[in-house]
């Protein structure tokens, strides 16, 4: 049967459909509860509107949508095997020599079609969304009083109060040990007015402090002087700097690599942002694995009545996917394990499983 006969494209557009189907319901249903949790957490905060929530909810939905991304694919191609089987439509493929492998090409097209634009195009809108997310949530829900960025100039780290505020920039960072190098260190006031600038070769982040000695004090209408050490108080550790600089999920994937480069550059770990970027790779192959794993459960249940097998082994299956990819990703932040391993295991072993469950029960 060849991929895009008028038979292919029915069965494709089976599975397209369910998919559509199921993703808007479910994602309709995250949206309410999104909703509620962030009107729970607004409660008592009288500047944070119901605009404002529902809008926060909306910029996370993408995010939370490509979590279950894989789900979906699974459970639409699993309804869609089922309802073929129910209308006799796959005994009619079958009787006319059309083998499972034939028929499931399609479905295998579509769903690695679902990934690339998962990954080329919802990715960067979503990394975009949850990144306007997660600034209103810091400025309305958490209150943060301490903003990180990393670029291409280097480390930049803005703290304090509104009416004392210190922004601290450093070329580069000695890994693992919280030294600063080529450190400029502005002090402002209210209304982020300008009030002096200290040059030193170095800080030293510390518990509770930033370090600094040997520094140039300029202060507007005076001439510099030396400070031979400042000690400027901190809440801020090494740990949540790293932590707080923008998540692997608020980059897009055309960016990802470029800011890899620049943490890298800067002395910081981009462990989490290489793995996230393996698995977005990954993903459409996942996809393509999750629509092997539904044919495995729907295709022969249905045959023998047992649509409640059909839909436990689904379940079973969902649930391994999840299991394993968090574990594997836990091995790979901790760099128990290399982080193409990391990525790729889940897509690889779900693929394998899928064809030898397809390769054990058909004769294709």
């Amino acid at each position: 049967m060849p991929p895009f006969s008028l038979l292919s494209r029915y069965f494709g557009r089976q599975f397209v459909i369910w998919f559509i189907m199921l993703l808007g319901m479910l994602l309709s249903v995250i949206l309410v509860i999104d909703t509620i949790e962030l009107l729970r957490r607004a409660a008592g905060k009288p500047d944070v509107t119901i605009g404002l929530v529902l809008r926060m909810a909306l910029f996370k939905l993408p995010e939370v949508g490509q979590q279950v991304v894989p789900f979906v694919v699974l459970f639409s191609a699993m309804f869609a095997f089922w309802r073929l089987t129910r209308n006799n439509e796959l005994v009619v493929a079958r009787a006319a020599g059309v083998s499972v492998w034939q028929f499931m090409t399609p479905m295998l097209l579509a769903a690695f079609v679902i990934g690339i634009v998962k990954v080329a195009a919802i990715n960067p809108l979503s990394a975009s969304l949850i990144a306007e997310y997660n600034r209103l949530e810091d400025y309305y829900l958490k209150r943060h009083g301490s903003i990180f960025d990393v670029t291409h100039t280097g480390l930049w780290v803005r703290q304090g109060t509104d009416d004392d505020k210190y922004l601290i920039h450093a070329d580069s960072v000695v890994p693992g040990t919280g030294l600063l190098n080529r450190v400029v260190v502005y002090r402002l006031g209210e209304n982020d007015r300008y009030l002096s600038r200290l040059d030193a070769s170095k800080a030293q982040l510390v518990p509770g402090a930033w370090k600094i000695p040997n520094g140039i004090l300029r202060q507007p209408n005076r001439p510099p002087q030396p400070v031979p050490y400042l000690e400027i108080p901190t809440e801020l550790t090494l740990d949540r700097i790293e932590e707080n600089f923008a998540p692997p999920e608020t980059i897009s994937f055309w960016e990802l690599n470029r800011f890899i480069h620049t943490m890298e550059s800067t002395g910081f770990s981009a462990i989490r942002h290489r793995l996230h970027y393996q698995s977005l790779l990954s993903q459409p192959f996942l996809y393509c694995a999750m629509v092997l794993m539904a044919a495995a459960f729907s295709l022969r249940q249905t045959r023998r009545g047992g649509t409640m097998m059909m839909v436990t082994g689904g379940i079973l299956t969902g649930f391994f996917v999840f299991i394993t990819t968090d574990i594997v990703l836990t091995l790979g932040v901790s760099e128990t394990i290399p982080v193409l391993m990391a990525a790729w295991t889940t897509a690889a072993v779900t693929l394998l499983l899928g064809i030898t469950a397809l390769l054990h029960l058909e004769d294709g």
